[in-house]
């Protein structure tokens, strides 16, 4: 089975294959010279125990039936259809690629606005945003659009005392940058109320908990009267919200809200001075509607009143978005554009068309897992679960003898073919050669590792 992808939807689907087929060989293609995604990447690095999971992705890649190949892009260093053709089976497991857009006036004209992914990528390293050159110094006041868990780890990086992230694995150039950031205030806007939030109880309780950081209290119209009827997680959420932080608005040095029931209408300019940076957003009100706004799928209407705040920095967040890879269509597979996942039975094995699903069977030997299966929604745990889904699909297609691709021999064959068009591809071997050199790296600054930001610096080591 080749996976594309080394997150961990391929590594959760790759090991669940692998224990339950005898003698499954995997083979994982990633596009980088190094592996494990958005644990890698995505993770803020105030949470390395989230990362632990990346032990068991090194238990999986240990196994002699499993072979990892990074620095190689399917579509552009080989074709899709050629994979395929080495295969049984196909895992796309490669997650989301691109941020959501707000689509309002002035997002691509200004300078001051950014992806709350490109932010996340560039304080992690990923060599896609090194290039990154956030404006930290121009505003005391920072406007994340969206109310997600990684709006909030936006918020926590831009409140956190910088030397506190100095002996994580955040990048050097992402330090020095926080370490001139003027930034002393955080608003966290959202288009419904407190009751449809998307972060977490852990999320929100350690922004409550930073030192000298004040919450601004949430108006109690907002709110429910009473907690009583709420199911445990939202009780313990809105409790939480209630209490507010430790420190207070008189004595703290830095703050932060959420803003409920406003929705981005479009960035303003400064209309003289600079007219190509950021000077505010405006905000259509918005109301709940139906016969109860703390039912957390209430959905909001648009008013005509507006709000305007002002800002030199804004972040939206509003969600990821899978794209499709080049050579699908010439495989029969069909990439649902609007919902942004492989049209798929839900239980991950693909399908040729959004309309096949009770009218003929899946593609043959074509699974995927993760976001681009169900879209970018949930935690690790959830993306395991998700991934064992799939991996459970396999084995009882293999089982019941289901039709799957013509098979071959996988990279014991196909890597010719790769060599012979000049790819230089990476091994697991080189890839903790890459990560010692990190490690070496970060121990002489005192943290754990300083990632590579260019992939030729990668390849370097091994040369």
């Amino acid at each position: 089975m080749a996976v594309l992808g080394s997150g961990p939807a391929g590594f959760y689907g790759a090991y669940k294959v692998m224990q339950g087929i005898k003698n499954a060989k995997v083979d994982m293609y990633e596009q980088l010279p190094v592996p494990f995604g958005l644990v890698r990447y995505g993770v803020a690095p105030d949470h390395p125990e989230v990362k632990h999971c990346q032990e068991k992705f090194t238990e999986v890649a240990s196994s002699p039936d499993f072979t990892f190949i990074g620095n190689i892009k399917v579509g552009q260093d080989v074709s899709l259809k050629s994979i395929a053709n080495h295969y049984d089976a196909v895992l796309f497991a490669y997650g989301a690629s691109r941020d959501r857009k707000l689509g309002i006036p002035g997002e691509d004209r200004l300078n001051g606005i950014y992806s709350a992914r490109d932010f996340v990528g560039w304080y992690n390293g990923l060599p896609e945003f090194s290039g990154l050159t956030p404006r930290l110094d121009l505003g005391d006041t920072a406007v994340v659009v969206g109310q997600g868990n990684v709006a909030l780890d936006v918020a926590r990086i831009l409140l956190k005392d910088v030397d506190s992230l100095r002996t994580t694995d955040m990048t050097d150039q992402a330090l020095a940058t926080l370490a001139k950031s003027k930034i002393k205030r955080v608003r966290v806007v959202g288009r419904r109320g407190p009751m449809q939030v998307a972060f977490t109880i852990r999320e929100v309780r350690e922004l409550m908990k930073l030192p000298s950081v004040a919450f601004k209290p949430i108006h109690h119209n907002l709110l429910p009267p009473s907690l009583t009827n709420l199911p445990r997680t939202a009780k313990r959420l809105t409790k939480l919200l209630m209490e507010g932080s430790t420190s207070t608005l008189a004595h703290a040095e830095k703050s932060w809200s959420l803003d409920f029931l406003l929705s981005p209408v479009r960035f303003l300019a400064t209309s003289s001075t600079s007219p190509s940076q950021l000077e505010a957003i405006e905000f259509a009100r918005t109301k709940l509607v139906g016969s109860d706004p703390f039912d957390p799928a209430a959905r909001v209407e648009t008013s005509t009143d507006h709000e305007t705040i002002p800002t030199s920095l804004a972040f939206r967040s509003i969600g990821y978005q899978s794209e499709p890879l080049p050579g699908m269509d010439e495989l029969g597979i069909h990439f649902d554009t609007k919902r942004g996942i492989i049209t798929n039975d839900y239980y991950g094995r693909l399908l040729s068309s959004m309309h096949s699903l009770d009218a003929e069977q899946p593609l043959p030997g074509m699974y995927c897992a993760g976001w681009v299966k169900r879209g970018p929604a949930g935690v690790i745990a959830n993306t395991m679960e998700d991934s064992f889904a799939t991996a459970e699909a396999v084995i009882a297609d293999w089982n019941n003898n289901a039709p799957f691709l013509d098979g071959g021999d996988g990279w014991e064959t196909f890597k010719k073919d790769c060599l012979a068009k000049g790819v230089r591809t990476v091994s697991w071997e080189d890839w903790l050669r890459i990560d010692a050199a990190e490690k070496t790296r970060g121990k002489a600054m005192g943290k754990e590792r300083e990632k590579f930001t260019n992939p030729r610096d990668m390849l370097d080591v091994l040369d």
